[in-house]
């Protein structure tokens, strides 16, 4: 286990008041991994390849997992959501497109606040799933270490799935016939997709065979998993040592979120310490002078593959911080990979107190970074997104248009709103138009 984190300042951490967490990460530590060391050690090769332009990374997933929405069709259709954004970008572009989900061990959410007020109540703030309950109840929001051991079995079910669908070729494009929408969905985007399935299914049966240049890597099948490395004595519970290296095997890949990723953090000193690939968000309240500081603490040997900046700057200040951010990295030859997490920094919440995103504000930051890095001549290697494979009201606009008064319909997340299934695919096609439009103007 790594100790040195222990020394830090640590933030959004659980106050568990039970004598119950030693023995609970005890049991942790003892149950099997949820991630294996070479898999780690494979993803960390593809975003390197990703970061100098062979690649292009789809990352995405709910905003929490939670408890009571698990079961095997809602964990297929989030892996289906992925998989169709995937099978759109890399037809239209031949691009190899990695796949990672949020997913099996995102249950714990940093908040603002450590309280919420309701009709003169006051309680602790919902924390995520791992920590304590959504129900707004003394007993639900109490921080109960028992909750890490059904994150770690609810995360190990799901990865026992992904696995099942993988083995048995539900995750490959041969089988992409089984990824299609219902003819009765009559969207534009449903269309443009099944019109494209079809079309991808229709080479592979006439060149009998995944070999085809016109969709590189078709074999690799594999979707990778991620959560933001929170609650650091849960992730301490994972390390495996390997050659004098360590491991977390909680997930291929760890981020560090906004609020904790300070110079002095515990959080950044955890993560300096593993070998997992490791996403670095940045918001709006970046100090500009901590990312060499940064790159140098968690990636001293600047490898490829090791450090992702997830830019989450909103479109009113992206145009301002990215390209700052872009020259000190070319200035100091850091080796990083540029993501753009398009949701968080457009968060905005209606007259009704309802939390929601703009899709046409999602499209823009996604424009912007794309615009800002092809400026700089630097790789946008991919989007992070917070999505389902439902049918939700959670952002406005998109193709069929929601708006305020429609949110209520069938707004589902336990924190933050996502996109659609169908918004999603929007995403995907507007992807792959930014994508190939980059590769023209360098041709």
């Amino acid at each position: 286990m790594i100790q040195e984190w222990k020394n830090k300042k640590i933030l959004q951490q659980p106050n568990w008041k039970s004598q119950e967490i030693s023995l609970v990460l005890r049991q942790i530590k003892d149950y099997p991994n949820l991630v294996s060391i070479e898999e780690i050690k494979i993803l960390k090769q593809h975003l390197s390849n990703a970061a100098q332009g062979n690649g292009f990374i789809i990352q995405g997933g709910d905003c929490a997992e939670t408890f009571i929405d698990f079961n095997a069709d809602m964990i297929e259709n989030k892996l289906k959501t992925l998989l169709q954004m995937s099978a759109i970008i890399q037809y239209i572009t031949k691009t190899n497109i990695i796949r990672i989900g949020r997913i099996a061990g995102q249950f714990f959410k940093p908040r603002t606040s450590e309280f919420e007020i309701r009709n003169n109540t006051k309680l602790p703030a919902y924390r995520g799933d791992g920590i304590n309950s959504i129900e707004f109840s003394k007993h639900g929001r109490q921080h109960n270490p028992k909750r890490l051991l059904q994150a770690y079995h609810q995360s190990a079910a799901t990865m026992n799935l992904i696995r099942n669908l993988t083995m048995t070729g539900y995750t490959s494009i041969n089988n992409i016939k089984s990824w299609n929408f219902s003819p009765l969905e009559k969207s534009e985007y449903v269309k443009k997709y099944n019109m494209i399935a079809n079309q991808i299914q229709d080479i592979l049966t006439f060149t009998h065979n995944g070999n085809n240049s016109l969709f590189p890597n078709l074999s690799y099948n594999t979707v990778f998993t991620s959560h933001e490395a929170l609650v650091l004595d849960y992730e301490n519970a994972f390390i495996n040592p390997y050659q004098e290296k360590y491991y977390n095997c909680s997930a291929h890949m760890l981020w560090v979120g906004d609020r904790t990723r300070f110079i002095n953090s515990a959080h950044i000193e955890f993560v300096a310490h593993i070998e997992n690939p490791v996403g670095i968000k940045i918001g709006p309240t970046i100090n500009i002078d901590d990312i060499l500081v940064l790159c140098k603490k968690i990636n001293p040997d600047n490898q490829y593959g090791k450090i992702s900046f997830i830019t989450r700057l909103g479109i009113n200040y992206i145009e301002d911080i990215l390209p700052k951010l872009i020259e000190l990295v070319q200035k100091n030859n850091l080796n990083i990979l540029w993501l753009c997490d398009p949701m968080h920094g457009n968060t905005i919440t209606t007259d009704k107190g309802i939390k929601t995103r703009n899709f046409d504000t999602i499209k823009k930051e996604i424009e912007m970074f794309f615009t800002i890095h092809n400026k700089y001549n630097t790789i946008p290697g991919g989007l992070h997104f917070e999505l389902t494979g439902d049918s939700v009201t959670e952002c406005i606009g998109g193709i069929k248009n929601i708006k305020d008064d429609d949110l209520e319909e069938y707004y589902q997340t336990a924190c933050d709103p996502r996109l659609n299934n169908e918004q999603s695919l929007e995403m995907a096609f507007l992807t792959a138009e930014l994508l190939q439009k980059r590769r023209n103007n360098s041709e």
